[in-house]
């Protein structure tokens, strides 16, 4: 391969849907010698498809939230009605975010699909996700505000309150994904929160069943949970907690036997894969085979913040699953992932990296 050849495949894997125009003004070549080079390139299978994807490069995609995240930690009990001395944190967040930067950091290939605004909470999280994943697919609309999440956190780290201001989301329809339809069709994997609305969440449950790429359904809040597809079926992977389990199968867990019904149920509607977390009693699976496995948490004695923990153990398990662990390992390596998240103040842990992971691993199974 020459260095034409080399430098345009460069340019591609970073932007895939450059026009060849637009890679002849950056390489300073001219527009016909270009189109020769892909023509040529094609034909040796060096890219495939429309949009000119790499055939080697099979990412995982992460669908959903991409937000500004603003932290108040009390320095004293709650008072409502009245002024509360805080400190505060801002960082960046978004469920698919977390889980593509946690993945990203474990060195996979990772590609974002997100709306944003073209404002200063959308060059916060550029710049502090640009190196974890690829963001040339997130769509920026000038007339709409990046999507931020505020928590009130008490002294010890754990939750009060949460606002969340989402309303971009309904922009992130079937009509911006199927722009990108050449990257999910080439995916590994696919990730798609439900800040995404249930006709975007029943177009990618067909995408990945008719390409047959697994998909991972991951909810973020209660509420939400009427987003969740009329048939289960095709999905590989749902991780969930307790409240949001409860809110979808209108049953109460509140011992390990309801835990257990709740994650075959889930099953017997056509999931794979299940694993629904309950905090401190920690996390029941079921699988297709209809067996049950309790994981008991992982004790945390200096907890500094929980944001962030249930993208962890999502991002952590995956990416371990996808590596050919085995299901009691991959949730167990998903849980060591959440436990070290939470004795940090960031919501992906900076250390976060393939060979720590790996060590924290072995460390924790002596």
């Amino acid at each position: 391969m020459n260095s034409k050849e080399t430098s345009i495949l460069k340019y591609l894997r970073e932007n895939p849907y450059a026009s060849q125009m637009e890679i002849a003004n950056e390489l300073k070549m001219s527009r016909p010698a270009v189109a020769n080079i892909i023509s040529q390139l094609i034909k040796n299978g060096n890219i495939t498809g429309r949009a000119y994807i790499l055939p080697e490069n099979k990412e995982i995609i992460c669908i959903g939230g991409a937000n500004v995240d603003r932290k108040y930690t009390l320095n004293n009990k709650l008072q409502m009605g009245t002024s509360n001395p805080t400190s505060s944190i801002q960082s960046v967040g978004g469920v698919a975010r977390n889980i593509a930067e946690n993945l990203g950091r474990l060195g996979q290939s990772v590609r974002l699909l997100s709306v944003v605004g073209t404002d200063m909470e959308y060059e916060a999280i550029e710049k502090a996700s640009s190196h974890w994943m690829n963001l040339f697919s997130v769509e920026k609309l000038p007339n709409y505000t990046t999507g931020t999440y505020s928590a009130v956190l008490d002294s010890t780290g754990e939750m009060l309150l949460a606002l969340a201001n989402m309303d971009i989301y309904e922009q992130l329809t079937v009509e911006y994904l199927k722009k990108h339809e050449a990257h999910l069709t080439n995916a590994q994997l696919i990730i798609i929160d439900m800040n995404c609305s249930k006709e975007v969440i029943e177009y990618i449950r067909t995408v990945s069943i008719g390409h047959n790429i697994p998909l991972a359904l991951i909810p973020v809040s209660s509420p939400k949970m009427d987003r969740m597809p009329e048939s289960l079926e095709g999905i590989e992977w749902l991780i969930t907690n307790k409240d949001e389990a409860e809110t979808y199968l209108g049953e109460s867990i509140n011992d390990k036997e309801s835990w257990e019904k709740a994650t075959r149920l889930f099953v017997q509607k056509g999931i794979s894969y299940v694993a629904i977390t309950w905090g401190s009693q920690g996390i029941m699976y079921a699988g297709s085979d209809m067996e049950t496995s309790h994981f008991p948490a992982i004790l945390v004695e200096n907890v500094v913040d929980v944001t962030g923990a249930g993208d962890a153990f999502v991002s952590a398990t995956l990416y371990a699953w996808l590596n050919g662990d085995v299901i009691s390992t991959a949730i167990q390596t998903g849980m060591l992932n959440a436990s070290n998240t939470i004795r940090s103040s960031e919501t992906v842990r900076t250390e976060l990296s393939r060979n720590n992971l790996t060590n924290e691993m072995e460390e924790f199974i002596k």
